[in-house]
């Protein structure tokens, strides 16, 4: 091996090679993090420039503190007690009672929204067609239910539904029965309680599109020699139909987490997974199986709600918004 200065050592050459390398993967690295520092504050000074930035501020830290933390947590408590371990999932999808209570909660949730779509949708048209005068009126009648607790919704069907409710009272008055009708503790309860707690969210949701709907293009069908079913049908329910859509997917949402209602006027085969989820909790204090069914429960209602939404989205087109007043 040759050391004289006009062969120089190998090992030598390596490390100067080696330190040439290094220098150049930090100048890239420098430019590269100067180059995203200052992408990054020329985006957050573009948010701060416009004022109204600010008020998203109270909203985030809200989401932040109430929604992130919290689901943070739930996933962290499903898999680690206190190692790491997978042992609440196995639990959960190794017996048949857990993945049966989750396919009842997403029946009942599909029925629901089905019953909710069918009895609001014709009365958001009602709404909508109605004389402007009266309107107001029906609209503070259907909000009217929202402010009342679904608690206290719930305890007043136990009311009308039970053996000596409102109905059983009145059917025996009028002679058509002699002895109360089991209707409390069904599965029919459940529905028609949780059917009308929700219906006033698709009545308005679909009521907002339709009241924007351009008249002109059912005259327009009429004129061109379509019957009135006829317009309705292939002109005016595909527009409306997506006020429908988001009233769906809000009620599946909240309806997916449903365990008060059910509890009060449902019986054993009505259990959801809401339920089994505060049993859990409340009975067994076992804090690490509830949270793997909650984020089963969350991961479930994430995928059936974006298949729903691509499925709607595909058959529903955008409604044309009416045309203005003001002179062009």
């Amino acid at each position: 091996m040759c050391t004289s200065p006009g062969h120089p050592d190998i090992k030598s050459v390596c490390i100067v090679e080696r330190s040439s390398v290094l220098g150049e993967r930090q100048n890239f690295l420098k430019g590269n993090l100067r180059i995203r520092g200052h992408a990054l504050l020329a985006f957050v000074k573009r948010l701060t420039a416009d004022q109204s930035f600010v008020l998203l501020v109270p909203a985030v830290v809200l989401l932040l503190i109430f929604f992130a933390y919290p689901l943070i947590q739930l996933m962290k408590m499903s898999v680690f007690d206190p190692n790491f371990t997978t042992a609440h999932f196995e639990k959960f999808f190794s017996r048949p009672v857990y993945p049966r209570v989750l396919f009842n909660t997403v029946k009942l949730t599909a029925i629901v929204t089905l019953l909710c779509f069918i009895i609001g949708y014709p009365a958001a048209y009602f709404l909508a067609t109605v004389r402007s005068r009266i309107r107001p009126f029906l609209i503070f009648l259907i909000l009217l239910p929202l402010w009342v607790s679904i608690l206290v919704r719930s305890y007043s069907w136990m009311a009308v539904l039970g053996r000596e409710g409102l109905i059983n009272s009145l059917l025996i008055a009028l002679g058509v029965t002699t002895e109360p009708i089991p209707m409390l503790y069904t599965t029919g309860a459940v529905y028609v309680a949780m059917v009308q707690i929700m219906l006033p969210i698709m009545i308005l949701t679909s009521y907002s599109v339709m009241v924007e709907i351009d008249n002109g293009l059912i005259k327009a069908a009429r004129v061109l020699g379509a019957s009135p079913f006829r317009a309705f049908l292939f002109v005016y329910f595909p527009l409306s139909l997506s006020g429908a859509r988001n009233g769906s997917i809000i009620i599946f949402i909240l309806s997916m987490g449903f365990f008060i209602t059910p509890a009060l006027v449902g019986g054993r085969k009505d259990l959801m997974i809401g339920n089994l989820i505060v049993f859990q909790i409340e009975e067994l204090l076992n804090w690490g199986f509830a949270s793997a069914i909650g984020l089963i429960l969350l991961v479930s209602t994430v995928l059936i709600v974006l298949m729903l939404r691509f499925i709607l989205d595909a058959a529903t087109p955008g409604a044309p918004k009416r045309r203005s007043k003001e002179p062009v």
